[in-house]
């Protein structure tokens, strides 16, 4: 019963375990606590220089935001098949790690409340992974397997199986199901979005061998901080000069403003050798207001902050109605209005992608969409009703369902584990 299931997420990580009964097979899946109480936690790690400590998940998040000094890291899934993943990053104090033994550490985090609610030290683990890490590129995809498995060695893991999120999830939903059907998962996350053409049943659950229930798969490297970059860009980066017009009616030099809008590019902008070059840009600027904006949040190192205040506001607008980003530490009384019709349009053609990657998983297996069952949603970013609803479109006879959109691939994952190790 040495054994987990690990979904590491972009986003959002969980991990299930076996407890109680004398095998895994009369065992109950359980979802371990990971941070307090909680049986989720945001993927985030923050080194607290100032401490000489880390924090993960919310924890993460708050040290990062009550101004430590140190190095907030998120999203690292999304490295995973590049070349940067190999390579040093700065922490913020002279030191440096690579972006696969940050990975490892917060995969010992999840072993070790794994191992803690399990009361016995863990050796086995089924992990999670998307169906494509990196679209149209099979090596880079492979290497990306690679790497995280060798993280998940390196942390005491030594027997690994993988199996797809979105499959995973079908599983759980399985577990619900009287009869039998075609059920398409859509597990749409913060860093990709796949999709699942699955046979379900209560018959065919038991079998441990389902390669011929799987019918397709198919994914696009898209899904929720697509959204946030796209919301940041659209708004709070306008701000700051992005899309906006030289002295001779040219756009700005726009790379500055993507690298800010995304995660794991943004500590490349404080180098003082991109600084200094930022600086002497302000003659490109009609209004020089922008520029001042934009070197204050280079110079102060606010792009986590614009980053997570342009994820809350999809958050919030998600949530129903309009919201205003505060955006007080970039200058005094700057708050901007955002609503869903912004949203919207502002991932107007990531959804498109989206729902062309579903279409395209149904058409691979030779399936009408009609002859789709059901529709079952999960992951973080199926909260996004514009987007749940562009789908349900695309399916308009089958039923949409939703999962536990943060723990049930875990939960799925748990239930291959234990047909694995039983």
């Amino acid at each position: 019963m040495t054994y987990c299931a690990i979904d590491f997420g972009t986003s959002n990580s969980a991990v299930a375990v076996p407890v109680g009964g004398p095998t895994a097979d009369q065992a109950t899946l359980k979802l371990a606590p990971v941070e307090g109480a909680y049986t989720t936690l945001p993927t985030a790690v923050f080194f607290n220089t100032d401490e000489n400590t880390r924090a993960y998940g919310r924890a993460a998040l708050e040290a990062y935001i009550d101004g430590f000094d140190g190095r907030l890291m998120r999203s690292m899934k999304s490295i995973l098949g590049s070349a940067l993943a190999d390579n040093p990053t700065d922490l913020g104090d002279g030191s440096a790690i690579r972006y696969t033994d940050v990975i490892a550490i917060f995969i010992t985090h999840l072993k070790r409340c794994a191992e803690q609610t399990a009361g016995t030290p863990i050796s086995r683990a089924v992990l999670g992974r998307p169906v494509f890490f990196v679209d149209d590129d099979p090596r880079a995809d492979q290497l990306a397997q690679q790497q995280l498995e060798a993280a998940a060695r390196s942390v005491g893991l030594s027997e690994i199986h993988f199996q797809y999120e979105p499959i995973a999830a079908a599983f759980d939903y399985e577990a619900h199901l009287t009869h039998e059907g075609l059920v398409l998962v859509a597990d749409i996350g913060g860093g990709t979005s796949d999709f699942s053409l699955v046979r379900v049943g209560p018959e065919r659950m038991q079998r441990l061998e389902r390669k011929d229930d799987v019918l397709a798969h198919h994914g696009v490297h898209v899904a929720g901080t697509d959204f946030d970059r796209r919301v940041e860009l659209a708004t709070v980066l306008r701000e700051l000069g992005y899309q906006s017009l030289d002295p001779d009616g040219r756009e700005v030099p726009n790379r500055i403003y993507f690298d800010l809008a995304t995660w794991h590019l943004i500590n490349t902008v404080y180098t003082p050798k991109r600084v200094s070059e930022l600086g002497l840009m302000r003659h490109l600027y009609s209004n020089t207001k922008h520029h001042d904006r934009l070197m204050r949040v280079v110079e102060q190192r606010f792009g986590h902050a614009l980053a997570a205040h342009a994820e809350e506001a999809k958050i919030g607008v998600a949530a129903g109605g309009e919201t205003l980003i505060d955006l007080e530490i970039v200058e005094e009384d700057l708050r901007l209005a955002f609503d869903e019709a912004q949203l919207i349009a502002a991932g107007k053609d990531e959804t498109h992608r989206i729902v062309q990657a579903a279409r395209e998983t149904v058409q691979r297996a030779g399936v009408a969409p009609r002859e789709v069952d059901a529709l079952y949603f999960t992951g973080g970013s199926t909260g996004l009703a514009f987007l749940s609803g562009a789908l349900a479109a695309a399916f308009p006879d089958a039923r949409p369902v939703f999962g536990d959109r943060l723990a049930s691939v875990a939960t799925g994952l748990g239930i291959h584990a234990q047909r694995v190790f039983q």
